[in-house]
């Protein structure tokens, strides 16, 4: 039998993990396959689908053969991640034939069906009720309520020990290459008691890291004008210390540098939540942050930055870059190379620019040819391997905390509290691994170091 598709690993720098499924139907059970592309917020909605479906009497099936339809999430955030989601659709249609197509690029279905006209139904993004209604009209429910038992944390594409727990949807920039707030909206954030009541729920299943995620972070709550309701207040720091008392890791992903994110550096200076931050900086160069309609304050930023080390010295700042933006000259390159000198970001992606359909930016002048554009991401990955290179250096001979994701052939893949899964380094551990489990959270002493890796041996 033939598995689904999953990520492409070079296609983006910020992509998910690959979904992990329930392989064990009951006979007869109607069984459901699920595709999920894209992001962590993507994955985030796969869960809920398939969770409403589980409740329902389905199973989820890993491959083609053994679904009785194919439900595909798609990414539409570049030209390249449609194409591969039509790849995946179409895939999708030859190995099973019965798809239903859901997720960012569901938001443009004439874009689908005039390629794929033989989908069954196309909905967009967190539009829950009506992929389910389609999946009815696919394949109907048979629900055996003295069988079909749902764990109390849903249905999780991820190993058990970690969970993305979303807390938007939605954003209010309205930057130039993005097309998302198109797509998913404005931001409309969810209530802090729901989401601390969510992680508690997953905590008590056996999660021992929480990585939260969002459109943008560090605007939760404006939408709710920081509002308090039973007991928890709708700000991100608010949010930030509740989610840290319930004794998991707590990782913070797509936050933008406001002033106010200074407030929770405390936060992880006093171990309450990981020391850890993933910022979307996106250039250095002013002029090019203004053709973005992004803050042009690169200047500043460093000082922020400093100010967060000060605090917290053991912080980890993770940031993705856009090279070759329409007009960027060579000068406004080199300044970027230049800040990432200066700021030594712990980890680095980086995105060639790509016109997508809707975007403002494709109406730019003077856009970089493809050849400077594969140039500047050499350089710029280049120079970001020597600076992640000799910071892991760094660490050889310290003893960390590392969790294990894998135990496979005698080795042990973990991740310390400075690597979020998929898109950051691992730490693998080949002495001891029979004492070992995967969920485990060890302590380790760090005996080599590569550009992006560490090996350790359990102290």
């Amino acid at each position: 039998m033939r598995a689904m598709s999953q990520n492409p690993p070079d296609l983006r720098p910020d992509l998910a993990p690959r979904p992990r499924f329930d392989t064990a139907p009951r006979p007869g059970q109607p069984t459901i396959g699920m595709v999920s592309l894209g992001c962590p917020k993507a994955l985030v909605d796969s869960e809920r689908i398939l969770t409403r479906l589980r409740a329902e009497g389905y199973a989820i099936s890993p491959d083609y053969a053994g679904a009785d339809a194919v439900i595909v999430n798609t990414c539409g955030f570049l030209d390249s991640a449609k194409a591969e989601s039509l790849e995946a659709i179409g895939e999708a249609l030859q190995e099973n034939g019965k798809v239903i197509v859901t997720g960012c690029l569901g938001a443009e279905p004439e874009y689908i069906t005039g390629v794929h006209p033989k989908v069954m139904a196309v909905t967009g993004p967190h539009q829950y009720e009506q992929v389910l209604d389609a999946v009815h009209v696919a394949v109907p429910p048979s629900p055996d309520p003295f069988v079909d038992l749902l764990p109390a944390a849903g249905i999780k594409l991820t190993p058990r020990h970690y969970s993305y727990l979303k807390i938007s949807e939605g954003c209010n920039h309205k930057c130039k290459f993005c097309i998302i707030p198109d797509m998913r909206g404005r931001l409309v954030s969810r209530p802090a008691f729901a989401i601390v009541r969510e992680a508690e729920k997953l905590v008590q299943s056996g999660v021992k890291e929480l990585l939260v995620i969002s459109q943008d972070t560090s605007a939760y709550g404006v939408d709710l004008k920081y509002a308090t309701e039973r007991g928890h207040r709708a700000h991100i720091t608010d949010l930030a210390r509740d989610l840290g008392s319930l004794g998991a890791w707590v990782r913070m992903h797509y936050v933008y540098p406001y002033p106010h994110v200074r407030d929770m550096i405390p936060l992880m200076a006093d171990g309450l939540i990981l020391p850890y931050l993933d910022i979307p900086f996106q250039h250095a160069h002013p002029d090019v942050l203004r053709r973005m309609a992004r803050p042009a304050a690169a200047a500043k930023t460093l000082d922020e930055i400093a100010a967060w080390r000060d605090i917290c010295p053991d912080i980890t700042l993770r940031s993705t870059f856009i090279v070759g933006y329409p007009g960027e000259t060579e000068a406004e390159f080199q300044t970027l190379l230049d800040w990432l000198d200066e700021a030594q970001l712990d980890r680095v992606g980086c995105f060639q620019y790509e016109n997508v359909a809707g975007a403002r930016s494709n109406l730019l002048p003077d856009h970089v040819p493809d050849e400077v554009k594969q140039d500047r991401w050499n350089r710029f990955m280049e120079k970001a391997q020597a600076i992640s290179a000799a910071k892991l250096q760094a660490k050889v001979g310290q003893q960390m905390d590392v969790i294990i994701d894998e135990i496979e052939d005698g080795v042990a893949t973990c991740r310390t509290k400075a690597d979020a899964p998929e898109i950051d380094g691992n730490l693998f551990i080949d002495e001891g691994v029979e004492r070992l489990s995967v969920g485990d959270i060890v302590r380790v002493t760090v005996d080599e170091a590569e550009d992006y890796d560490l090996w350790g041996t359990p102290v």
